[in-house]
């Protein structure tokens, strides 16, 4: 057997069959799909006999599906809103913290191919590798198949989300939200500080806190300081507002 074959197969997931069955789509490559789910990490560990690649590219393809989709979707349902609003409503519905609230409905983060060490920092449930690995998902369903096949996805696991944020009423932007409730309830305007900054520099990773004076609120996370402000921001709206 060749270098290359052996290494694929050392690589290749055995909990291909069932992450298949619980989304109910059976790829026509499963190496596409075992592509999806190798985190930059395990490279890192198994540079002489893993993969070369990791799952980013897909994850760049799958969040732009992704954008196409929530914005034709929310186009769709709310034929009365104007631009601003549906443009809020769907940085809610494809923020870090929602992406891995869906992850996490189907356990994804227990396919996922880590490093040991990130493994042991509990990075299967980590929201930023949760939703980074969804949008790869995505990614790779398309590719594998069709934008039809992407669309019943999202519609079969991202849509009742979409729903419940609609029905809530939460149209503005995450972090204009937060700060209308700090000032209503604490009479204080929220920073943000990032506490940590990691990865490559053309893939990082922020963890962001939300700040009332000098006491943390809620953290968030996300491949952007904007989007890890988001996140922060979102968590913090759900602790202010219980």
């Amino acid at each position: 057997m060749a270098a290359s074959a052996v290494s694929l197969k050392k690589a290749m997931n055995p909990n291909l069959d069932e992450l298949q069955q619980l989304i109910g789509i059976k790829f026509n490559d499963p190496a596409i799909l075992n592509q999806a789910l190798i985190h930059r990490s395990y490279l890192n560990e198994n540079k002489s006999s893993g993969p070369k690649d990791s799952n980013e590219r897909f994850e760049f393809l799958g969040d732009a599906v992704l954008e196409l989709w929530s914005s034709e979707t929310l186009f769709r349902l709310f034929p009365d809103y104007p631009e601003g609003k549906l443009t809020n409503l769907r940085s809610l519905v494809v923020c870090t913290e929602n992406l891995a609230l869906v992850a996490a409905s189907f356990n994804l983060g227990k396919f996922v191919l880590l490093s040991r060490g990130e493994e042991t920092h509990q990075g299967r449930e980590n929201i930023s590798i949760l939703a980074d690995t969804l949008e790869s998902l995505i990614g790779a369903i398309y590719l594998d198949n069709s934008i039809d096949q992407v669309n019943k996805f999202l519609d079969q696991f991202l849509l009742p989300g979409l729903n419940n944020i609609s029905q809530q009423k939460i149209y503005k932007d995450p972090k204009s939200l937060f700060q209308e409730i700090a000032q209503a309830k604490q009479g204080i305007t929220p920073r943000y500080i990032t506490i940590t900054e990691s990865g490559p520099d053309h893939h990082k990773n922020f963890t962001v806190g939300v700040y009332l004076n000098d006491k943390l609120i809620a953290e968030g996370e996300g491949n952007s300081k904007l989007k890890a402000e988001s996140a922060a921001a979102l968590a913090g709206y759900q602790k202010l507002n219980k």
